[in-house]
């Protein structure tokens, strides 16, 4: 198996969530590796991880040359990792990553099972009092879009199996909404999730995220997800909608005014009947798609 770590300026306290992570790995006997991302961290992150890295034998470190976001560092982990399990978690101090070999053992007695994800019980970041809403609002978004509940929709703790998420690693958007997204695919083509509750802690050190920014991505990819798994979901009913008040609206007319039809009316009708066609043709190239 595989663990993939994203750190970003987290010198002061990486170290001691990598012996955390190592230290439970060597006790649960499961053979596994550490890929540490150093993504262009400002302070001594990677210095830190180069010194962990000559007493950690499991971990490797991989120094990327610019930053490039959490998403980006977790596509390239999972696609180089050499473990038919890949856990992604962070470096952060708040998942309690002391329970992987939980979350890996779950996968292994479970073949039914292709993901395990750490629900988290509570809400311990930045912006609480606009975030609990904010995410409440997108996480019943997705429960529509996939016809399932989702107790959490963006836990950075999950494991699962490196072969399924492989066709699905390309969608990774760049920022924290790629949790988001490897959630959103595997249960839009049908592939089973498990969700354990977890204690999450506050973090350490200072918070990357930024609320107006991020929970604009987060929204989008949600939406994007959307559009990429099932358009008809999310295109047919506004558009039955307008052509039925336009079919309504005719017979108003032709009543009030015989032989002639408002503009608005027609207006309507036809923004109904485009939004519709464009619904068609997107289902249309999603099921002609390998991996549909």
């Amino acid at each position: 198996m595989t663990i993939v770590l994203p750190c970003f300026n987290e010198a002061e306290h990486v170290r001691a969530e990598l012996d955390r992570i190592c230290a439970v790995m060597d006790r649960s006997e499961l053979h596994y590796e550490v890929l540490a991302f150093d993504d262009a961290s400002t302070d001594a992150t990677l210095a830190v991880l180069h010194h962990a890295q000559a007493a950690l034998p499991q971990l490797q470190v991989i120094a990327m040359p610019r930053n490039s976001g959490a998403g980006t560092v977790r596509r390239l982990g999972s696609r180089m990792a050499r473990g038919a399990i890949v856990v992604w978690t962070d470096a952060d101090m708040t998942y309690p990553n002391e329970r992987i070999p939980e979350l890996v053992q779950w996968l292994r007695d479970n073949p039914g099972i292709d993901q395990v994800v750490g629900a988290r019980t509570s809400e311990q970041g930045s912006h609480r009092l606009l975030r609990i809403p904010a995410k409440w609002a997108i996480r019943k978004t997705a429960e529509w879009l996939v016809g399932q509940s989702i107790p959490d929709l963006n836990s950075g703790l999950r494991a699962f199996r490196r072969s399924v998420a492989a066709p699905y690693l390309r969608l990774l958007p760049p920022g924290f909404s790629c949790v988001t997204t490897i959630t959103l695919a595997f249960l839009s083509n049908q592939h089973a999730i498990a969700y354990l509750p977890i204690d999450y802690a506050k973090r350490a050190g200072r918070s990357k995220f930024r609320f107006v920014r991020d929970a604009y991505r987060y929204l989008l990819q949600v939406l994007r997800m959307v559009m990429y798994f099932d358009p008809l979901k999310a295109l047919m009913p506004p558009a039955l909608l307008l052509l039925s008040i336009g079919a309504v609206k005719s017979v108003f007319d032709i009543v009030v005014h015989p032989v002639r039809l408002a503009n608005n009316t027609v207006m309507v009708f036809l923004t109904g009947l485009i939004i519709g066609s464009l619904a068609l043709l997107a289902d249309l190239i999603v099921r002609s798609r390998p991996d549909a």
